[in-house]
């Protein structure tokens, strides 16, 4: 029987090889999903349910609540954003409020959807230490709004 030889490696090492590449390739990929959890419900615009039953608070910004102005549209454009999707959650320096939500940064894609509630003009930047991660970014986003006269600045 010949034994055939792949430059330095023998074919039990280049076997051996690929499958510990293929193992940390799988293990990279599933670490990155880690965080993604499918939104079931959409409480207001800064809060939503993920599978499991648990409340999730946007850090970093603050939507009208039931009887203000641009609540429903706030929401609409919430709901918009995430109900029925996969989302991806980034944890800054809390893990909950005072009333167990998760504190959280959501993602759907490469989209902050913090971010995008107070572009869109639907949600105020709204920062509360120690969770300061975006802050100025939402500052920014918010000044930007507001010279655009977006959603709660449109009047």
């Amino acid at each position: 029987m010949t034994r055939h030889k792949f430059g330095l490696w023998n074919k039990g090492q280049l076997t051996i090889a690929l499958a510990l590449v293929l193992a940390l390739l799988t293990a990279g990929c599933s670490r990155a999903d880690e965080n993604a959890v499918f939104v079931t419900r959409v409480i207001d615009g800064d809060t939503i349910e993920i599978e499991g039953g648990y409340r999730v608070r946007y850090i970093g910004i603050d939507a009208p609540e039931r009887d203000d102005p641009y609540y429903f549209e706030a929401l609409e454009a919430n709901r918009i954003l995430v109900e029925g999707k996969k989302v991806r959650l980034e944890k800054d320096v809390e893990d909950k409020d005072e009333y167990g939500r998760l504190l959280r940064y959501v993602w759907v894609d490469n989209t902050m959807i913090n971010a995008e509630l107070i572009s869109l003009g639907y949600a105020y930047s709204y920062s509360l230490s120690p969770n300061l991660r975006y802050r100025e970014y939402f500052l920014q986003l918010e000044k930007e709004a507001r010279e655009r006269g977006k959603g709660l600045w449109s009047d």
